[in-house]
């Protein structure tokens, strides 16, 4: 398994540990991750600390020139929110762990020039088919059903 994906895999356990929804994401520049986050949304009571935003938030401030040579990693297929923040900063490539749980506009992402490579990862569907039966609820809150 690719090296930033299973990093990406480890924030999401984080955030299982902490209470929160196990999504998690990492942002590569140069072949190094520049920034790491999970979604903290119940955690700190946020209503945008999705996994790719904490992942962002956590890398700081870039140079636009870098953000438009960095791959950003995602356990979960990036919701609106998160894919209009991919094409605000230009980052080019997405690589997606799984998009059977929940499928963002990745039509949209690839109609705008960003590269999508969807991994079908087991470990990736397996955190989020056992919290979303333990936790419907909070689930249905986070991709906004409720």
């Amino acid at each position: 398994m690719d090296r930033f994906l299973e990093a990406a895999i480890e924030e999401a356990r984080t955030g299982l540990v902490e209470g929160g929804i196990p999504i998690g994401s990492v942002l590569v520049l140069n072949n190094e991750i520049v920034g790491r986050g999970h979604n903290r949304r119940v955690q700190q009571g946020s209503a945008i600390l999705h996994a790719e935003m904490d992942c962002l938030e956590n890398a700081g401030r870039l140079r636009a020139e870098d953000y438009r040579r960095s791959v950003l990693y995602s356990t979960l297929s990036p919701c609106d929110m998160c894919s209009g923040t991919v094409l605000l900063y230009g980052i080019p490539r997405v690589v997606i762990g799984e998009n059977q749980t929940f499928q963002g506009p990745e039509d949209y992402l690839r109609s705008r020039g960003v590269e999508l490579d969807i991994v079908d990862d087991e470990t990736c569907r397996e955190l989020l088919h056992d919290f979303i039966a333990a936790r419907p609820e909070l689930w249905s809150e986070d991709i906004g059903e409720l």
